[in-house]
Parts: structure tokens; sequence; C-alpha cells
């Protein structure tokens, strides 16, 4: 591993650090890039992403991606984590921490709205981050491909549905243009280019495609890096005005994350699955979506609602939270079950 990538908790904390400071220092010039945005997915971001996902595109192999059916438990486990799961168990812990332990903090509309929230993230998986883990754990990029895809689908007839049972309300709409603008930015061109870059380089000498994907690994660290700060930057002001409420909102999403990973790798375990399966498929089923969330919150509750105040905290503890189950599915690899 290179530097970026065995201090990468060190740069992503200085990330923070830096993201609020400056969100804080200049919030005008943060301000004018958080409004580069297009069906509430931000355009620089965006970018960020992308020079994040790119590189593990280079690794699909498309007679490796035909071959996945033949080993089908590792996307079973993905989606009865992601929808069997996953959104019900953020509903239950919303309404203990919210309407019970912190009841005497929090007042009950805001209460509402943020397990309202906490819903919203927990009925969107994650697309385009999921590619950056599964590449962190070394996982079979193929597989991931798969998973995500499949995802995706489920999400365009599942996500609805399951987010207005457990809101309580008829009205939920899916945004499309988030959630189609989205894949087409994280999945389909990244893909499309990765496609097109391995065709170039068959043509040359046989090592020069992984001397190339070596020398972009660096670039794929600092896209992360400048994607934490953008997010954090983004929210400093109110980082620094609502401390508490974030504290609050962020202990049931923080033990939901681990909750969920930890049964996801029992369930892993139980499968039999090879590490980079494994890897991958639990890391999927502990991120979110929150292009989608934040989207669905607005538009239901409103801009400066709860529910969008938590989807946006969703956003500020996935990287950090999940860099430490990343840490910790890479700790864990030598005691996988062959």
């Amino acid at each position: 591993m290179g530097v970026f990538e065995r201090y990468l908790t060190v740069w992503v904390g200085l990330g923070i650090c830096a993201g609020v400071g400056l969100g804080l220092l200049i919030p005008d010039l943060f301000a004018v890039v958080a409004a580069l945005e297009f069906a509430h997915v931000n355009i620089v971001v965006a970018v960020f992403i992308w020079i994040m996902i790119y590189p593990m595109m280079l690794q699909i192999e498309w007679s490796a991606v035909r071959d996945v059916g033949k080993r089908p438990q590792g996307l079973v486990l993905t989606l009865v984590v992601n929808w069997l799961i996953k959104p019900f168990t953020m509903a239950g812990l919303g309404v203990l921490f919210f309407q019970v332990l912190f009841a005497d903090w929090v007042d009950p509309q805001s209460a509402s709205e943020y397990i309202a929230g906490m819903i919203l993230l927990g009925v969107a998986p994650c697309t385009a981050m999921v590619f950056v883990w599964s590449q962190l754990v070394r996982g079979d990029a193929n597989y991931t491909l798969v998973q995500v895809s499949v995802n995706d689908l489920i999400m365009i007839v599942a996500f609805a549905p399951i987010a207005a049972f457990l809101l309580g309300v008829t009205d939920v709409t899916v945004p499309w243009e988030t959630l189609v603008l989205s894949t087409v930015l994280y999945v389909v061109l990244p893909l499309v280019a990765g496609v097109l870059t391995r065709r170039a380089f068959q043509t040359r000498s046989a090592g020069s495609l992984d001397a190339f994907i070596a020398r972009l690994k660096p670039w794929s660290v600092m896209g992360l890096i400048a994607t934490v700060v953008l997010l954090f930057g983004f929210q400093a002001q109110t980082i620094l005005e609502k401390p508490g409420i974030i504290v609050l909102i962020a202990i049931p999403l923080i033990l939901q994350t681990y909750g969920v990973f930890l049964l996801a790798w029992w369930g892993a375990r139980r499968l039999r699955l090879p590490h980079a399966i494994a890897g991958p498929a639990c890391l999927i089923g502990t991120s979110n979506f929150f292009e989608l969330a934040v989207a669905v919150a607005i538009s239901l509750f409103g801009l400066n609602s709860g529910a969008a105040l938590a989807t946006v905290v969703g956003v500020l503890v996935e990287v950090p939270v999940m860099l430490s189950l990343v840490a910790l599915v890479n700790y864990w690899r030598p005691t996988e079950v062959a």
C-alpha cells in the first residue's frame, strides 16, 4: 500500500477539519459550489466521486460478470440486508431513540421528522461510494458491479412503497431525475470509460493496464478526501449551530451502521463467502444513497426540516464510519472461511 492508502484515515480526518474550517472561513465560496447541482446531485461532488470510481471500473471483466450467477449467495445476502432488514431496523432505532431515550430532549414534531429522515436513509442503499469501499477491501470488482446494478433496479420499484409504509404517508414520489442522473454518473459513465480504457490497453504490453491503475490510485484517494472537504464545508454552519442535535441524530445512525454490518458479516460467514465477495456485500448493506434520501426529505418535509437535517447527518457520519468498517474487514481478512 502507498502512503495515501496506508494513512487514509488520517487524511480523511484532516479533510473533515479542513472542510469545517474552510466552510466557516469562506462560506460564500462553498455556497457557490453547493449551488452547482442538478436534480439534487452536486456536479463538483459528482466529479470527485467519478474520480474515485473510475480506477475500480478499469478492473471490470465482462466474462467474470457473467459468472456471478454461478455463485449467487453474496448477491442474496446483499439484497436481504438492504431490503428486508436495514429499512426496518433503521425505523425501529429511530423510534427507540427519539420517542423513548431522547424524548426529554427533543420536541415531538422534531422527533418525528428526525425519524423520517433516518427512514429515508435506510431505504436508500448506496450506489456510488460502494465501489470505493469495495476497492479498499480488495473486493471482487465484477461481483460488486452486479450487486450495485441489481440494487438500483430493485430501488426503482421498492423505494417508494417501503418508504411510504414506514413513514405512514401515501404521497412518496421517487425523484426520478436524481435516481437516473446518479446511476448514469456513478455507474454507467465510469463503467463505459473503464471498458474503453481496458480495450485501449489490451493493444499494449501485458502489464501496462496494471501500471496505469497503480498510477491512478493516489488520485482515487485524493478524490475521496476532496469529497469529504466539500461535504463538511457545505454543512459547516449547521455543525456550528446545531452540534447537540447532530450528535443525537448521529448516535442511532452509527449504531445502525455497525449493527447491520455485523449482522451481514455473520451471514457472510454462515454462507462461507470468500473475502472478496463478503467484504463488499457487507459494506453495501451499511452505506446510503444520500442524494436520493436528501432529495425525498426536502420534497416531503421541506429544506429546513428535521428530516432533511437527519439525512445530512447521515452524509456527515458515513465516510468516517465506513472507513472504520473497511479497516475492520481488512483486519478480519486472515480469518475468512474459504
